[in-house]
């Protein structure tokens, strides 16, 4: 059987009049914000947030603090499945894409794709197949082939035509630190990442991301309270611009900022030996409102949809596709 996996990719403007669309994930970062009463004004604090930590980065040239802004693009990605002459499409990945603003030369520049990271399969991978396989034990384990599919549709679609005729480069995904894990200052700074932390050992989000084509390294950026993950493919700090970094620096940390404020708003920063603490009591809250449990919640429903609309139904096409790619 001829079975071929191709994707579709869209865009829509993250601005203060974004409305998701109804095949959105509503736990991604971006959809979150934009629903219920106080929607417009999350945005408009969310943009604002985002530009004003961009210009704190960029201050050479910039007196006012006030000549950058970031347009943020939200990223989806269709997957058709074409199986026995029967195509079906399925909500895959969302991500987001940076553009920078130069007010002063009014010119417009490709920031960074990737950033936020958003996966059906992901949410399945996590909220439903490792619940089910810890139920009732009594150790942690993790299933055999875990996140194997995911990482090989994953390399697929960043090594397919569509993503090369949209993108110039390779993604880079910024996540939140483990709050299971130590983590240790390193001498090594950069300028615009600074510095540079290791973890005391690799942790199973590591492990996943590696399936999927990307190494991590670990930064704390100038006047940062924690450090981000950053996940990528090639060289981190030479295959991207000082302002490329800074777009996805300002806003990957507005994020979360406003979803793990015990962690990235915290009012003590970092120190040489840091552990995370999601129950950390001394942080600040951001002017961003939203439901914090039912964001946790639906997760695990999306991640169930996955399994009765993609994993199910396609179970033996998508058995015999992973076979058949081996990296």
């Amino acid at each position: 059987m001829n079975t071929e996996f191709t994707f579709t990719i869209k865009s829509i403007l993250f601005d203060e009049s974004y409305q998701p669309a109804d095949d959105t994930r509503i736990t991604t970062n971006f959809a979150n914000l934009a629903r219920g009463a106080s929607r417009q004004q999350n945005l408009r604090n969310t943009l604002a947030m985002i530009n004003n930590r961009f210009n704190a980065l960029a201050q050479w040239d910039n007196p006012k603090g006030d000549r950058y802004a970031v347009e943020l693009e939200i990223i989806s990605v269709e997957m058709a499945i074409n199986a026995q002459d029967e195509g079906v499409n399925f909500p895959a990945i969302e991500i987001l894409k940076t553009h920078i603003i130069d007010r002063k030369t009014d010119k417009r520049f490709e920031g960074i794709v990737g950033n936020n990271f958003s996966s059906y399969v992901r949410d399945y991978d996590f909220s439903v197949l490792l619940l089910e396989h810890n139920k009732e034990q009594t150790a942690f384990s993790v299933p055999e082939n875990f996140g194997d599919l995911h990482g090989k549709l994953f390399k697929h679609f960043v090594n397919s035509s569509a993503y090369k005729q949209h993108f110039s480069k390779p993604p880079v995904i910024c996540l939140s630190v483990s709050d299971n894990k130590i983590y240790q200052r390193t001498e090594n700074q950069h300028p615009i990442l600074g510095f540079e932390y290791q973890p005391n050992e690799s942790s199973l989000t590591e492990l996943y991301f590696q399936k999927m084509g990307l190494q991590v390294r670990y930064f704390m950026p100038p006047n940062s309270a924690a450090p981000l993950a950053f996940y990528y493919v090639g060289d981190l700090l030479n295959d991207y611009t000082g302002l490329e970094l800074i777009s996805t620096i300002s806003t990957m940390e507005t994020f979360q900022k406003i979803y793990r404020p015990e962690i990235y708003n915290a009012n003590a920063a970092a120190g040489q030996h840091y552990q995370p603490n999601l129950k950390n009591q001394d942080h600040s809250l951001t002017q961003i409102v939203y439901d914090r449990q039912e964001r946790g919640q639906l997760a695990i429903e999306q991640g169930r949809f996955a399994q009765e609309h993609f994993i199910k139904p396609y179970q033996r096409v998508l058995e015999q596709w992973s076979a058949s790619h081996v990296n």
